[in-house]
């Protein structure tokens, strides 16, 4: 692939490998307004201020951050803790007369209202409310990290959130507790979603501050020993490995945690506390390997709020700006719309199937734990061995996600087989075994690749604008699913039938991405950013310009 050469023929136009754009006055006018607008909202082009390179130390802490917020914890002790409640709490519905806490592996339903509900719809709910409330959380805030050091505090803020509700989630230990467990369960929740956006928004500025990526930039692609195609691959590369690298730390934090779980879980087997002990631990692992980024993050302060807007507004303002700016970019907006209903389908996937495995395991915390074991052993392997293949052979970031794609549609095409079958379908434990070593070894570079595709189709210097609006589409995008799920679970009394729609959703996600041509979208995106510098350029001249002096004489 030849690299896109951009060249100005004139005042008006922009060749592109010999495609010419010109730039007419009434363009020129609304990419004016545009950019007007986008540096009110978004503040200073990056490149333009002094920032520091990315240290070892800086890098490393990055990496624990992640190795200790693995969701062990909050993603699946705490929710399982929480269904344990509600499940014994409940009855089963076909049973006469009705008997608290008799549920087994079918219906089971609770109070609700002047009603009842199924267990699995009420913490399908509760993810629903979840993922609703942080993309609210994204859409006001999220572009608030960019500017001073918000982003520093605000990831500080959440994350001693989620501490804290982590440990308030160890006292729940009876059915009667439910509600609060519930309670607990969605704050800790929102708070380990949204640590993860704000984590995740900081490897493309890690990654272009590395000593060697930024030599690359600001001396070989100036001195022109490389070309711009030899440098995106050179950043490209960084991101990827940046990304891979802080994934096998989570699901080596993954490992680990498990394993100081069963120091408390093996011993203290049947004890009606070692769950919550085990909490506790996972919890406190946290919270060690997290404090080092917050001590070696190295200040990168951002441009103050712009006038006209505030703490409150200043997020939504630029979603709408966003929304407007991305219809010059069909294959960026064909991306952020794919993703979205991918992770909307593939998370709701995962919570569905974590609800029917706690249930086949009795909500043991011990089966638990082996079981997310293989899941992690196998996740590390598989994310070093995507991203050494990925180097060896020089593969493009979208063909290896287009592979983890597959296994998002396989995995709930397994759940619809279950319609028909008790044999298979996640019926029974080895269907878990199986599914967790799969989702190891084929999900986990999943997110690593979303997130670096994502930077492939993002114009440069316009990262806050456009990561802003993926982290609302992908971390937080199960506002859909969870939704229409609770529905069709609660009006069968059937966790299964969730599944042809899930698989419906991520088939149709994943042949759209298939479809989103990046070699294409990165010279969109570079067109974008020149076409912004030429009006930008001839801003700057005409604001120089000095205007005629009237005299008295002159009319």
């Amino acid at each position: 692939m030849n690299s896109l050469e951009i060249s100005r023929t004139d005042d008006h136009t922009i060749r592109a490998n010999g495609d010419e754009t010109n730039l007419d006055d009434t363009k020129t006018d609304r990419m004016k307004h545009s950019l007007d607008k986008y540096e009110k909202l978004f503040g200073i082009d990056e490149e333009s201020s002094n920032q520091p390179s990315t240290t070892r130390m800086e890098l490393w802490s990055y990496y624990l951050y992640y190795n200790g917020n693995n969701g062990v914890g909050p993603a699946n002790y705490s929710q399982t803790l929480f269904q344990s409640a509600l499940n014994n709490a409940g009855w089963d519905p076909a049973i006469t007369p009705i008997k608290t806490g008799n549920c087994t592996t079918g219906g089971c339903v609770i109070p609700w209202g002047y009603g009842t509900r199924s267990v699995s719809s009420v913490v399908l709910l509760a993810n629903g409310i979840c993922f609703s409330i942080m993309t609210i959380i994204f859409v006001v805030f999220g572009s608030v990290a960019d500017y001073s050091n918000f982003g520093k505090w605000i990831l500080l803020l959440l994350t001693v959130v989620g501490w804290a509700f982590q440990y308030g989630m160890i006292a729940i230990t009876k059915p009667d507790q439910w509600p609060t467990a519930m309670v607990l369960y969605i704050i800790s929740y929102i708070s380990y979603g949204t640590t993860l956006v704000f984590y995740y928004s900081l490897f493309p500025r890690l990654a272009r501050y590395m000593p060697h990526v930024r030599k690359a930039r600001e001396e070989d692609l100036k001195d022109n020993k490389i070309n711009q195609d030899e440098y995106d691959k050179i950043e490209s590369m960084e991101r990827n490995h940046i990304s891979n690298i802080s994934t096998v730390h989570a699901s080596i934090g993954y490992v680990l945690v498990l394993a100081l779980s069963l120091s408390v879980l093996i011993p203290l087997r049947g004890h009606l506390f070692a769950n919550n002990l085990a909490l506790c631990l996972t919890n406190s692992y946290w919270l060690v390997l997290g404090l080092p980024w917050f001590i070696f993050q190295q200040s990168r302060t951002g441009p103050p709020i712009p006038k006209g807007s505030s703490f409150w507004t200043i997020g939504l303002k630029q979603v709408y700006h966003a929304i407007r700016e991305i219809r010059h970019l069909p294959r960026t907006f064909t991306y952020l719309l794919a993703s979205f209903m991918l992770a909307d389908g593939f998370n709701t996937t995962i919570t569905l199937i974590f609800i029917i495995q706690n249930e086949v395991i009795s909500f043991s915390f011990l089966q638990l734990s082996y079981l997310g074991l293989s899941q992690a052993a196998t996740s590390t392997v598989s994310t070093f061995a995507f991203w050494y293949i990925q180097q060896y052979f020089g593969i493009r970031t979208k063909s290896m996600f287009i592979v983890t794609n597959v296994f998002s549609v396989l995995i709930p095409l397994y759940g619809v087989i279950g319609l028909w079958s008790d044999k298979v379908g996640y019926h029974r434990v080895y269907d878990f075994w199986i599914y967790n070593i799969v989702f190891g070894l084929f999900q986990a570079p999943y997110y690593a690749y979303s997130q670096t595709m994502m930077s492939e189709v993002t114009p440069r210097g316009y990262e806050g604008m456009f990561f802003g609006l993926f982290g609302i589409t992908n971390r937080a995008s199960s506002i859909i699913g969870p939704y229409v799920i609770q529905a069709i679970i609660n009006n069968t009394n059937n966790n299964w039938m969730g599944f042809p729609f899930l698989f419906a959703l991520c088939t149709f996600a994943s042949i759209l991405i298939w479809f989103v041509d990046v070699e294409k979208g990165r010279e969109d995106c570079r067109r974008y950013v020149e076409e912004r510098k030429v009006v930008h350029e001839r801003q700057a001249i005409t604001s120089t310009i000095p205007l005629p002096v009237q005299t008295q004489n002159d009319p």
